[in-house]
């Protein structure tokens, strides 16, 4: 009886083994990638852009220059979005005869609400040009040129076509974003809530985003923290890290 015990414990050690490492193994360790959306010319106060978001004035450019620069200091890899449309984009209401800036039309094929926007951001414009130095940039990733579909995140656009930028994380085995910049209730909303869909665990900044009005903002805070989005007010490495 005695020896059959001995056998048991063996077993159960063995297998607690095997199954440790077993985890251990399939325990990645957390590499981090920081993800700037949209600061373009167009979205500025500081250009005078077409779609100014409030709070886009020289303080604010320089303040998120200044901290993604602190973030590629730490070692973490800096990627941009940056919306790049056509002339003939179905956003813009200047391609809907009578139609006004900030109108909500229908669009079909497939069905959906599309707000129509002045035109911003067009290929090779100064207005589409981005802020911020572009050393700071593993990558920049363009989205939005299609013509039929609007694409708020920087992984996939309104009608589902992927950009580059969930294959460009998942070869440099990136498994943790950072998210900030303009707006906070558009753009950097659908980016940080794509990416925990695609499996990454996410992070936003708040301070270093701007939004389009503070009720929408709020609204799409509070949508990010319920899948699980870490909302930061300012940066803070530690934090970034431990989170």
């Amino acid at each position: 009886m005695g020896h059959l015990a001995g056998r048991t414990i063996a077993w159960v050690l063995f297998f607690t083994l095997v199954l440790g490492g077993m985890m251990v193994i399939a325990a990645q360790p957390t590499k981090i990638g920081v993800i700037v959306v949209d600061v373009q010319g167009d979205f500025t106060k500081l250009k005078n852009g077409s779609l100014a978001v409030d709070g886009t004035d020289e303080a604010y450019i320089k303040a998120v220059e200044e901290n993604t620069k602190k973030l590629k200091e730490a070692g973490f890899p800096i990627y941009a979005t940056q919306d790049w449309h056509p002339k003939n984009h179905v956003s813009f209401f200047t391609n809907h005869q009578g139609k006004k800036a900030f109108e909500v039309i229908k669009l079909h094929k497939p069905d959906r609400d599309q707000v129509l926007w002045p035109p911003h951001c067009v290929q090779n414009t100064p207005g589409a040009e981005i802020l911020l130095d572009k050393t700071l940039f593993k990558a920049i990733v363009k989205k939005g040129s299609d013509p039929h579909y609007d694409s708020y995140s920087g992984f996939m656009d309104d009608g589902g076509k992927k950009t580059d930028m969930d294959k460009i994380l998942k070869t440099e085995k990136i498994n943790k974003v950072v998210v900030y910049g303009i707006a906070t209730d558009y753009c950097v909303k659908a980016t940080a809530l794509d990416a925990v869909a695609a499996g990454y665990k996410v992070i936003m900044i708040k301070n270093l985003s701007r939004g389009v009005a503070p009720e929408t903002s709020q609204k799409a805070i509070e949508e990010m923290k319920a899948k699980g989005i870490v909302i930061l007010d300012d940066l803070d490495l530690q934090k970034i890290k431990a989170s």
